[in-house]
């Protein structure tokens, strides 16, 4: 059974993850320190990234219903994330609560515009929220792992976060150029999901519920692992042929999902 997390889940997983990232910045040994997992980036760059993506994406929440994006303006004032670390903490706990703030106010159905148009996700601000928690603990993972001490995602946030991956990011009309495929994923804590792909465009869905249980077709390939990994796989931490994952059937779709951009 799917446990759908809440709104207020939502507002609470964000400030949870959000104080791991600070933590996980504090006891670092300098904000020079190189991020493996984000090229080219350091501790900086990653926190500076992270807190200006939370500040614009409360521009766009307290905007309401638009057709694009607020003007830089609206999130950038020019200054930047400063330099000095406990100043730099402090940018990363006010950016945050602008975002947490932006949502209280707006609730969970104030339309906004994303990115995601075409998915099988709603525009709206409860959406935004639940988008933040696997930005935010990816990236949390990310300073772990510069720091030496990395730790999986916490269950309920990766469970979550998986199935936001697969109906927001995922989830497209627009036609997938190569043959017809269908993709299972299985998290070892007991859910799965399901990827079609064709013509149509990329349509996710949990298997388990009627729909899917119901659907004769087998997978033409398979990724299991815990939730955790799922999602560290799908945003580029952890590689295809990890031990952390056992991977069934035709591994060149996964190729082909990993290399395709449907917004090109």
């Amino acid at each position: 059974m799917h446990e759908t997390l809440t709104f207020s889940d939502h507002l609470r997983l964000i400030n949870e993850r959000s104080t791991a990232f600070r933590a996980a910045v504090a006891a670092a040994p300098h904000l020079d320190v190189p991020v493996p997992s984000c090229p080219e980036w350091t501790l900086f760059d990653l926190v500076q990234h992270l807190g200006t993506g939370r500040r614009r994406t409360a521009a766009i929440v307290a905007a309401g219903p638009a057709d694009a994006p607020p003007e830089k303006s609206a999130w950038d004032d020019g200054a930047g994330a400063p330099r000095e670390r406990e100043a730099l903490l402090a940018w990363w706990t006010e950016s945050v609560e602008r975002l947490t703030s932006a949502l209280r106010e707006a609730g969970p159905d104030r339309g906004c515009w994303t990115f995601w148009g075409d998915s099988q996700s709603p525009e709206t601000s409860g959406a935004w929220a639940r988008r933040q928690v696997p930005e935010i603990a990816v990236h949390t993972y990310d300073v772990q792992l510069a720091v030496g001490d990395p730790e999986p995602l916490p269950d309920e946030v990766a469970l979550d976060a998986f199935d936001d991956c697969q109906f927001t990011l995922c989830s497209t009309d627009v036609a997938w150029p190569h043959e017809p495929a269908v993709v299972d994923y299985y998290a070892t804590e007991g859910r799965s999901w399901r990827l079609r792909l064709s013509r149509d465009g990329a349509w996710a869905a949990r298997l388990g519920a009627p729909a899917a249980s119901d659907d004769p077709d087998t997978a033409d390939a398979s990724a299991r692992g815990t939730a955790s990994d799922l999602v560290l796989f799908f945003y580029g931490r952890i590689p295809l042929d990890s031990p952390k994952l056992e991977v069934d059937g035709d591994r060149r779709v996964f190729e082909q999902l990993i290399a395709w951009d449907p917004s090109v």
